[in-house]
């Protein structure tokens, strides 16, 4: 069965209910998990995903703030509830769509000064990943896993559009990239992005607001990633290479998000 999941901060998903209309429409997801839906359950607005074709809905929302939701085409089944937000903000929600666990992440910005002791929302943030490591350490590799969401690291030297400088800047310090790194080798994930576009090209899925033209000055970040256990290897190489993609063209829509959607296809 072929199975599409995207990942989309959509800074608001009432504002930009149209626009994930129109993103379904063109992209067919059958998973969409979203970051920074910004409402409560109740204002979620169910009817607008039903009618673009993804009726079945598992949301965590908070007032004003976070919140997350995965939508699918499929029928959603419960999956495991991770204590992973010290806080109790609405940052994860998970499902099972089509046997496979989908676990969905906003992970705290962490402030602007990269020091735990001195930041309590950078500590935070680490916190958040050593709490979801230790979670995923204890798991099957071979059990069919995917991590998706806004997990704010860009990772790798070439996740940023310049590495030296944002060496000291909260997303891509040491402290960050080393705890995504632990992250990753807790199960072996799969980062599909880098699999379909490897370094050294620049991949990049935000992009500030201040910029009058995010692809002229194109200073990006990749914040946002998908990733599989190794029990989904077959499933995302089924045609010999992994089929990933930075929806780049959907920031420049009408009033958008600062953050593209993110995709990648399995035959599950």
């Amino acid at each position: 069965m072929p199975l599409r999941v995207a990942s989309w901060n959509i800074n608001s998903v009432r504002l930009r209910a149209e626009q994930v209309a129109r993103f379904v429409a063109e992209q067919a997801p059958d998973v969409l998990c979203l970051q920074e839906i910004k409402c409560r359950e109740a204002e979620f607005p169910v009817a607008a995903l039903a009618e673009a074709g993804l009726p079945y809905l598992r949301i965590a929302g908070q007032k004003g703030w976070h919140g997350v939701a995965i939508a699918s085409r499929l029928p959603i089944e419960d999956a495991p509830v991770l204590d992973v937000c010290r806080e109790g903000h609405a940052r994860s929600v998970g499902a099972i769509v089509g046997g496979v666990e989908i676990q969905n992440f906003y992970i705290p910005a962490g402030g602007d000064v990269p020091d735990r002791a001195a930041n309590p929302k950078f500590d935070h943030k680490l916190d958040f990943f050593e709490r979801l490591t230790a979670e995923t350490s204890c798991r099957d590799p071979r059990a069919p896993l995917i991590i998706a969401g806004d997990l704010n690291v860009a990772p790798g030297e070439n996740d940023v559009w310049n590495h030296k400088f944002m060496l000291k800047v909260v997303s891509h310090t040491p402290p960050e990239t080393d705890a995504m790194a632990k992250l990753k080798a807790s199960l072996g994930f799969i980062d599909l992005a880098r699999e379909a576009i490897p370094e050294p090209e620049k991949l990049f899925s935000w992009w500030s607001y201040r910029a009058a033209d995010f692809r002229a000055s194109n200073r990006g970040l990749r914040l946002d990633h998908i990733w599989i256990s190794p029990g989904l290897r077959e499933a995302a190489f089924r045609t010999g290479k992994a089929l990933a993609r930075v929806h780049d063209d959907v920031r420049s829509w009408e009033r958008p998000s600062d953050h593209a959607p993110i995709s990648v296809d399995l035959m599950v």
